[in-house]
């Protein structure tokens, strides 16, 4: 529907999340930068007269340094079967403690629990950690007795708490100091300071915001890039949620160049020691484990897994549902089709432990290796060669050949652009791009110009 709008040359205001696809987001963005329209998601928060003050405060340097935030959301009800509980209410302070700390978590990890429906988690906690050192904790439900929205805001210098139900006194700050004492922190505690400010309906000061942005121009504070940060983080703590794991948003390479940098989905997972190059980008629930290698501008679909010790050159890629487990190592520009399988034992057992026998799968440079083929362990794919879709590769192949079946068989022969390359005895040349080959000993297929070369 937002789409549709902005399409029509509409300016547009999104209830909260923006979208639940970070592709959605990014188009909706693109969209309305396209147009020259103003997109604007429903952070209500952003618009509180509480939340306003709380940010002047910590502009003015009033709690000193962050060092922890606190969200909690909980009520009974009101229960829902569309959505969690996490995407219902958490939306709304992953949005605040980002506008807050001014950057996304470096990680994040959600727990939760479904009570009354399967799969619909009805209370999460999310633990997030930054770059800066500051840590972040939010806890939402909807199976509480009670009402609360309550912010705690802990700075080097003072304490802050913002709790919304509160009738008055809602921001409360605590001027409390933690001395050193015989080398122990010992809390002096002192007494609550009730923060004064003006009262104003936050719903109307939202729709307010929106009306002076489509006279003025001038985006909202919850525009539409403020909007796809908050799914961002959304969509990892979600991923963590179901993986009952840790999803990183980001990785540090080990050179402090940003020009080492790589892209990596904040639901991918990279484990310390991974080695990564530049331009490689990293998709959807991937999971790169440690020691692995991966060299320059490769290209790792959804559901991936690169296990210990894998070596992947320059430009490789790999498309969704591939597992490139412990032994296997692909020279530069290899192709691995969808849901296509390595093996690394060749006698497996569940109950024998024989990591010890891994064997050595080398596919060289060049290589394309068809989607569902099936590439036994201990073999060598010889460059430039094609592996057909479905085909079971028991034994070596060589350079340039096609193979096809199961066991697969050669078929014919392949130019290094992937065109079919037709042998009159010895002498061939590629269908699509005219370059000749000669054949040696039936067997052995080289290019002319590295023939002539040697």
């Amino acid at each position: 529907m937002a789409k549709a709008a902005l399409e029509k040359g509409k300016d547009v205001y999104v209830e909260k999340p923006l979208a639940l696809e970070m592709e959605h987001a990014n188009e909706l963005q693109e969209l309305a930068e396209k147009n020259k329209r103003i997109l604007m998601v429903g952070h209500i928060l952003h618009y509180h007269p509480a939340v306003q003050k709380i940010k002047e405060l910590i502009s003015n340097g009033e709690l000193g340094r962050i060092q922890y935030i606190y969200s909690n959301r909980i009520s009974l009800g009101k229960i829902r079967r569309e959505e969690n509980i996490l995407w219902s209410f958490a939306p709304h302070d992953i949005s605040l403690i980002t506008s807050i700390l001014k950057e996304l978590p470096e990680q994040v990890h959600t727990m939760g629990g479904a009570f009354l429906h399967e799969k619909i988690a009805d209370i999460t906690m999310t633990s997030m950690k930054y770059a800066s050192g500051v840590r972040a904790h939010i806890f939402v439900s909807w199976l509480h007795p009670f009402k609360e929205q309550r912010l705690v805001i802990v700075g080097d210098k003072k304490m802050l708490v913002f709790n919304d139900v509160e009738p008055k006194d809602k921001i409360l700050i605590y001027p409390h100091e933690i001395e050193w004492k015989n080398n122990m922190p010992v809390p002096d505690k002192k007494e609550a300071i009730s923060v004064p400010f003006e009262s104003f309906e936050p719903l109307k000061q939202e729709c307010l915001a929106f009306l002076n942005s489509i006279e003025t121009r001038v985006p909202p504070l919850t525009d539409g890039k403020e909007g796809i940060r908050t799914l961002q983080i959304l969509k990892a703590c979600q991923g963590s949620l179901e993986q009952n794991k840790i999803i990183f948003l980001s990785h540090k390479p080990e050179t402090k160049n940003k020009a080492n940098t790589f892209f990596s989905h904040p639901t991918a997972v990279i484990d310390n020691g991974a080695k990564i190059g530049k331009g490689t980008k990293i998709w959807h629930f991937s999971h790169i484990m440690k020691n692995a290698q991966i060299g320059g501008n490769c290209n790792l679909g959804q559901n991936v897994v690169v296990s210990p010790n894998v070596v992947l050159g320059n430009n490789v890629k790999i498309q969704n549902n591939v597992s490139v487990y412990t032994g296997c190592i692909l020279e530069d520009d290899v192709f691995c089709g969808p849901s296509m399988v390595f093996t690394n034992i060749n006698t497996p057992r569940s109950h024998i432990v024989r990591r010890h026998l891994y064997e050595k799968t080398l596919v060289k440079k060049g290589a394309a290796l068809g989607a569902n083929s099936t590439i036994i362990c201990g073999v060598t794919i010889g460059k430039y060669a094609f592996v057909g879709a479905g085909a079971v590769v028991t034994k070596d192949i060589l350079d340039y050949a096609l193979v096809i079946g199961n066991p697969a068989r050669i078929s014919g022969w392949r130019c290094d652009c992937g065109g079919g390359i037709q042998f009159v005895e010895n002498n061939g040349t590629c269908k699509e791009c005219k370059k000749n080959y000669a054949m040696e000993n039936e067997t052995t297929v080289l290019p002319e110009d590295s023939i002539k070369t040697n």
